[in-house]
């Protein structure tokens, strides 16, 4: 990956294929009410694509996939 200062940090620019994701916020607090420390949360499994790199071509891929 290749980075580019920003004025809000390092901006991360994906190479080839790649994408870079922001993971979701775990949930805090059970539908019961009870709040969750930090260990006991999962990791969410959802995100929002940030950026997309350019994309690769390779000799064996096929124009029909």
């Amino acid at each position: 990956m290749a980075k580019k200062e920003s004025k809000n940090g390092v901006k991360i620019i994906p190479l080839y294929d790649r994408v870079v994701l922001k993971r979701d916020e775990a949930i805090s607090k059970t539908a019961g009410g009870i709040v969750l420390p930090d260990t006991a949360k999962d990791k969410p499994q959802k995100g929002t694509v940030i950026s997309v790199g350019d994309g690769h071509v390779s000799k064996t891929a096929s124009a029909t996939r």
